[in-house]
């Protein structure tokens, strides 16, 4: 029986999502849970995986529209299923052309199906066609395991069908051929790690392809994507409701950068996680919330339902603004203060990984109580950042740099050493949070990273 593929309810408050990609074509094979479709939601972006195995038989919905959950986008069945279905509905082959389609065949009683580069006829019936060949046969030819083109095509297919559109963007930029990277995840599925270990052994294919986005052609008109419209929305919210006041305090990171570099092949080879400097930060944010938690805390409506009380949070619920190819999300992580070193690494690092693959659930993107967001990435001297509401307080960090720095010892004489320094900035309402206490954070915030005595395990 054919499967119905539906839009899914990526939360309680969530009524409806947007299909951004379709990650497959009607008369391709999809493995279940494989990725089929990408939504975007008032709460997060999702890569939708197949709910059976079988032949993706219609799309019923275009790239684009936005339908309510539980609707029908699309029908998955087996081979005989799409000798059946309805003609009028639009499919495409495995190699990108459409069909099934009339391709100027004389006599209207017959159609040519085109199928992964072989033609087979179907005659026409009322109400749809039925195959002139026997139903194993259009099974076969449908099967990815079958080969009806060159091998190097069949190659590329196979690449890209075990690939998510993360990896095809990565190799795609750096001129890979996805069919000469070996895959290391679930059925041989190629992975950003495969990616990045082929590029650190083998180096580029070559210069990347050019490739300008559509909203930055000239004369173009690019309507907001769904969540470009949201962040928009949000950033300018937060401007209104938010007396914003920044403060911006240089941190010497030498200590942590000698720490990190002499630890993080072991630390990597213990714990399965790349060692950077976002868990020293975090650590660092989460001792200074400790301290000062009225940084930690929140404007909230009154019993008088005024804005006029301040919600102290029982836990340090931390956001990590993720840059994405698309946007800027936002995933949490949870009761930090609970987390070790190596918690908060492994957290970090698992909520980035999943959000630029868009496989965080919207209850991982909301009840931050303070966000942590990282522009120095792009080498940025510092920046001032907008507050994420409903919270009081974000810490921008900036880039890492090594400078000629003035030191100067207990008995009063100046050196001149280099350096490395970090600028930091933290934006607060100043409703709630006062210069004083922002400063005061500020500098437990610089002390634990300048002087750092923890074990990172």
């Amino acid at each position: 029986m054919p499967t119905d593929v539906v839009m899914p309810q990526m939360g309680e408050s969530i009524v409806e999502g947007t299909i951004t990609k379709w990650l497959k074509k009607a008369g391709d094979t999809v493995e279940k849970d494989e990725p089929l479709f990408e939504i975007s939601t008032d709460k997060v972006d999702a890569e939708i995986p197949s709910p059976a195995a079988g032949v993706l038989i219609e799309l019923k919905v275009a790239e684009g529209a936005t339908v309510g959950v539980n609707t029908v986008v699309a029908v998955i069945g087996d081979a005989a299923s799409l000798a059946t279905a309805d003609p009028s509905a639009e499919k495409l082959d495995p190699e990108g052309g459409r069909g099934p389609q009339r391709l100027g065949v004389p006599d209207e009683r017959f159609l040519l199906v085109g199928v992964k580069g072989r033609v087979l006829v179907a005659g026409m019936e009322e109400g749809g066609f039925s195959p002139r060949i026997e139903p194993s046969e259009l099974k076969r030819a449908l099967a990815p395991e079958e080969s009806f083109s060159a091998s190097a095509s069949k190659s590329d297919s196979e690449a890209r069908r075990r690939s998510s559109p993360l990896v095809r963007r990565m190799a795609e930029d750096n001129n890979l051929d996805l069919a000469q990277i070996a895959g290391t995840g679930s059925e041989g599925r190629i992975t950003k790690e495969d990616v990045l270990r082929h590029l650190g052994e083998h180096g580029p294919g070559g210069e990347a392809p050019t490739r300008p986005a559509a909203s930055s052609l000239p004369g173009h008109l690019a309507p907001l994507t769904k969540m470009r419209a949201i962040i928009a929305q949000r950033m300018v919210e937060s401007v209104q409701i938010s007396p914003h006041v920044h403060t911006v305090y240089k941190v010497d990171m030498t200590r942590v950068v000698r720490i990190r570099q002499r630890d993080k092949a072991g630390f990597e080879q213990r714990h399965g996680v790349k060692l950077t400097y976002m868990p020293f930060i975090a650590t660092a944010v989460v001792e200074a919330l400790r301290e000062f938690p009225i940084v930690n805390a929140a404007m909230e409506k009154g019993p008088d339902g005024s804005n006029n009380s301040i919600r102290y949070h029982e836990h340090i619920n931390l956001g990590i603004a993720v840059a994405l190819e698309w946007g800027l999300i936002v995933p949490v992580v949870r009761e930090a203060e609970g987390l070790s070193f190596v918690g908060l690494a492994r957290a970090i690092a698992d909520l980035a990984s999943r959000a630029r693959t868009k496989k965080l659930m919207p209850e991982e993107v909301s009840g931050s109580t303070f966000t942590l967001t990282n522009s120095g990435i792009f080498g940025d001297e510092f920046s001032t950042p907008i507050i994420n509401q409903p919270e009081s307080a974000i810490l921008g960090i900036s880039g890492l740099k090594k400078e000629a720095v003035v030191l100067t010892d207990a008995e009063g004489n100046d050196t001149i050493a280099i350096r490395s320094m970090q600028h930091f900035c933290l934006g607060f309402d100043h409703r709630i949070i006062d210069g004083a206490d922002a400063c005061k954070f500020m500098v437990e915030f610089k002390r634990t990273l300048e002087s750092w005595d923890r074990e990172i395990g």
